[in-house]
């Protein structure tokens, strides 16, 4: 009896969608060129991410290597953006890893999916309304602060004075955002403001190579004792400085930080029903908005860097700030407008995906009803909006502007990881018969004509997948994703690799044999013969190195950092438990 019920309880937690069962949408008009969806996806990547970085990462973490930081979080972005693309390819309905993760791997993942990105959607907010206020303050000479500091510290305490600008700032931009709710960008102006950001940036990469100066790569402890930094060059293991500051270390926490500098590449996925040739433009859309991404991140960091001395970089205003000082004043207020223009547009656009998220997942009977009506009944919409809204107020106003950039990357790591996983377990899967839940093996008795055998593993008897084959596939997927995750938290304390210590050696090599051996078992599986117009290559190794890429930043991450999102999980888990899981739409 137990038995039974554990088993019942267990298929709810893995229940999935089929295309078929999904809620049927009007169509609309297919209008949406390769072109446009590229223009769509670097302007959805390149935004607030290269005006903020700067201070965060290179003033405290990775100095002149900043730009090697770009190279690292571009590489992982990249294999998360094959995984995406095949999905593109594979599913014609606008999704999202949410989607994805239904369509896969079960009601559990996909809403652990759909509550970490409701996480990130909401801390990218709070940290773009804290880097408005930061940089506004800036260019004001710190007035407001100080006014809002001198005029109520007599009755307020001072937590309250330094921070109250912040609710005034993000209060502001709530209400802004209420009437534009239901604005979308045509492809017109998706293409002017691509265009406008990418000749900014241009000028930026420029004019640092024209007043750069190769000396601020190869900083010495005379030049931080002269700056009143003599404490400086003993922060990481090369001593003096040079280009790499902080070491390796520093260089994998700060490619951790910029992977925010590359989330935006997926709202492509959600336009494929308005795509003309959504199997071939939604792949290549993605693959080149996130080169031209890289490469004009890469470009601005290195002309950054050379500009300007890494320790001189505050957060905040820094492509601006690096402008006053080689004395180009009026290029400074012209970066600035555009780094204000580029936050408030980020700012604009943040309740419609997590509405969509937020309407995908009650519509599925995952959150309450109440939220389901968010696209037709306008007082739910705007009352949702209210209630995310002081959820931002809430994080500006108690995290700091590297956690929130950290709440945001982990959510988009997590989810990305998930979207690898999916493709590894989806071409190992047999065709579905009748739109359902079953798989369609070659036997007409499916699962009951086959038996699991040692030999099996590596020469299985069919070229096709089976049921047998897809489940193994399963197995040894969720196996390898434990394995790696306790790959990356030995390899996260590489100096004790690196003193001899034979314990973690050890650690080390059996995983990777295990490992090794796994991918292995999962290579020999037939693959899906479904021809697509794209497909991830080298299979299962380019999936398995996103996870572990994912995964190895995500471990960069403080603790104090995880215990938050660990808090916002439990959160989620009662809401999934309590309700989720007995609404569920999915039979």
């Amino acid at each position: 009896m137990l038995r039974e019920a554990l088993q019942r309880f267990g298929q709810k937690l893995v229940r999935r969608f089929t295309l078929e069962q999904l809620v049927a949408e009007p169509s609309p008009a297919r209008s949406l060129s390769t072109l446009d969806l590229v223009a769509l996806g670097v302007d959805h990547t390149l935004g607030a991410g290269v005006y903020i970085l700067a201070g965060e990462v290179a003033n405290n973490q990775a100095g002149p290597s900043f730009l090697i930081c770009f190279l690292v979080a571009g590489l992982t972005s990249l294999l998360a953006g094959l995984c995406y693309a095949e999905f593109g390819a594979r599913v014609p309905r606008s999704g999202s890893a949410y989607l994805y993760s239904f369509l896969t791997i079960g009601e559990l993942w996909a809403f652990i999916t759909g509550w970490i990105i409701i996480l990130s959607y909401v801390a990218d907010t709070a940290m773009v309304v804290r880097t408005w206020n930061l940089a506004f303050d800036y260019l004001r000479e710190n007035q407001m602060s100080q006014t809002l500091h001198e005029s109520i510290s007599p009755h307020a305490s001072r937590v309250l004075t330094e921070y109250l600008d912040f609710f005034v700032v993000g209060l502001l931009l709530l209400f802004m955002e209420l009437p534009a709710l239901r604005i979308s960008h045509s492809s017109l102006v998706s293409r002017v403001v691509t265009l406008v950001k990418l000749l900014v940036l241009s000028f930026v990469i420029v004019a640092g190579f024209i007043k750069g100066d190769l000396h601020n790569w190869k900083l010495t402890e005379e030049d931080y004792i002269k700056a009143g930094l003599n404490d400086t060059f003993g922060l990481g293991p090369l001593g003096s400085g040079g280009f790499v500051p902080f070491g390796f270390e520093g260089i994998l926490r700060g490619a951790a930080t910029c992977f925010y500098a590359f989330i935006g590449f997926d709202n492509i996925v959600t336009r494929v029903e308005e795509a003309q040739n959504p199997e071939r433009s939604i792949p290549m859309g993605i693959m080149i908005s996130l080169s031209i991404c890289f490469l004009v991140y890469f470009g601005v960091s290195s002309a950054l860097t050379l500009m300007f001395p890494y320790y001189k970089l505050q957060p905040g205003n820094t492509l601006p700030q690096a402008f006053l000082h080689i004395g180009w004043a009026s290029a400074y207020y012209v970066l600035t407008f555009g780094f204000f223009c580029s936050l408030s547009a980020r700012i604009s656009s943040f309740m419609l995906p997590l509405n969509l998220v937020i309407y995908k997942m009650a519509q599925d009977g995952l959150l309450f009803p109440f939220f389901a009506s968010m696209q037709t009944i306008t007082y739910i919409r705007i009352t949702a909006t209210v209630i995310f809204g002081i959820i931002v107020a809430m994080m500006v106003f108690f995290f700091g502007l590297t956690d929130l950039l950290d709440f945001r990357s982990i959510g988009s790591l997590i989810s990305h990881s998930l979207v690898a996983l999916c493709v590894l377990i989806i071409r190992y899967e047999p065709e579905r018969k009748n739109g359902g839940n079953e798989a369609q093996g070659p036997e007409e008795n499916g699962p009951a004509a086959e038996k699991l055998t040692l030999r099996g593993l590596f020469f299985p008897d069919s070229r096709t997948p089976t049921p047998l084959s897809g489940r193994v596939v399963y197995v040894c997927s969720l196996l390898l994703v434990l394995l790696l995750t306790l790959l990356c938290l030995v390899l996260a304390q590489w100096p004790s690799l690196l003193s001899g210590d034979p314990a973690p050696i050890t650690v080390v090599v059996l995983l990777l044999v295990l490992i090794t051996g796994i991918t292995g078992v999962i290579w020999r599986q037939p693959q899906s013969s479904t021809p697509l117009p794209f497909k991830v290559p080298v299979l299962p190794l380019l999936p398995l190195l996103s996870i572990f890429l994912n995964v190895y930043l995500m471990m960069q991450m403080a603790t104090d950092i995880w215990a938050r999102v660990g808090i916002w999980m439990l959160i989620g888990f009662g809401l999934y438990f309590g309700y989720g899981i007995q609404h569920t739409l999915v039979t």
